[in-house]
């Protein structure tokens, strides 16, 4: 086992070694759905494959994100706060046009750190922008949902935005990769997964979609949105206006869609991030994530287990309620873990050695 273990560890290496920064993701306004709320997902390509969540506690709002293994604190890649403000980027490549050195950029995640701790709505997020020194270090699509039912796309460079919003776009949704409408369009990066996903959407009931339709969809349909750098994936399911915003869920995958299952994130007044998803016994990775890296090095990113995970996904979508409390949410992810954690010694090879 420790030697499939080390050339397994080899072959992550090489696959983390390869550039790319590249997301797919779509936001659903909650004017196209059934039940009013909004939904954002990311799908997101990294060099760093390893993912954990952690939960911050801001000036204004306390919050949970999405950072690398190795992240020393500062940024987040995806997250949410306690009055339901929820971000997400995806790198654009289309929009920079200074001098601004390369030493100075790539702030997105410090940017969406900081804007988690203070936002309450996307006018917050604006103001937050605007107060903030220029160059902004950032070439991005930052995609916003809040608690008062509004969900936008800002394309941004180091000293402007601007918003699209979403609820005025045909079939109230947009899908997002790695270039811009207001870009250079000999720059777009990431036009065959913006392709290939508006097709999926274009198919689907947006009515209804949520993060099982969205994950199942998108996530898990292969090239070219599908590939060996994607490291993770997160939905979120909104609230209506005036509702409660600490119903905001957060649908997680941290490592592989294909090998690991999505685990609802709420945002508590303390820590109830299950310990799964966090670092892991001294190491700097979390353990769910591990695993999923693992079954990836023995099926493959595109076959995976994705039926078996399946299955432990329905336990989660019957069993996890937006109202639920921290002592039974915290039940709740550890028997959602038990059964991911059988499901993974069962498709673990028998080594003889």
């Amino acid at each position: 086992m420790a030697r499939y273990f080390r050339i397994f560890v080899a072959a992550v290496l090489i696959a983390v070694s390869s550039p790319a920064f590249c997301c797919t993701s779509v936001i659903i306004s909650g004017n196209a759905r059934s039940d009013g709320r909004p939904v954002m997902m990311k799908h997101r390509d990294s060099g760093e494959l390893n993912n954990l969540m952690r939960w911050f506690k801001g000036p204004e709002y306390d919050f949970i994100g999405q950072v690398n293994a190795s992240s020393k604190g500062g940024e987040v890649w995806a997250g949410h706060n306690t009055v339901g403000f929820c971000i997400i980027n995806t790198a654009t490549y289309d929009l920079k046009d200074d001098d601004v050195p390369s030493s100075e950029m790539d702030k997105e995640g410090e940017l969406m750190f900081k804007a988690l701790g203070q936002c309450a709505d996307l006018k917050d997020f604006e103001r937050f922008l605007e107060s903030l020194p220029k160059p902004w270090g950032v070439e991005a699509n930052f995609g916003i949902i809040d608690a008062k039912g509004e969900a936008a796309y800002y394309e941004v460079n180091n000293h402007s935005y601007r918003r699209f919003d979403v609820a005025d776009e045909p079939g109230g949704y947009m899908v997002v990769t790695n270039f811009t409408r207001s870009g250079r369009p000999d720059d777009r990066k990431g036009e065959d997964r913006f392709e290939k996903a508006s097709l999926i959407m274009s198919d689907m009931d947006v009515s209804t979609a949520g993060h099982k339709e969205l994950i199942n969809a998108i996530s898990r349909s292969g090239a070219p949105i599908m590939r060996d750098i994607t490291a993770s994936v997160i939905v979120f399911e909104g609230v209506l206006p005036g509702e409660d915003p600490s119903f905001t869920v957060a649908w997680t995958v941290l490592g592989c869609p294909t090998t690991c299952i999505y685990i609802p994130l709420k945002v508590f007044t303390s820590d109830h991030i299950p310990s799964y998803m966090k670092e892991h016994r001294g190491t700097d990775e979390a353990q769910i994530c591990s695993q999923s890296l693992v079954i990836k090095g023995i099926y493959g990113f595109e076959k995976g287990c994705v039926i078996e995970c399946a299955e432990v996904e329905k336990f989660a979508d019957s069993h996890f309620s937006r109202t639920m409390s921290p002592l039974r949410y915290d039940r709740f992810a550890r028997r959602l873990f038990k059964k991911y954690r059988m499901m993974y010694r069962r498709k673990l090879p028998k080594v003889v050695s």
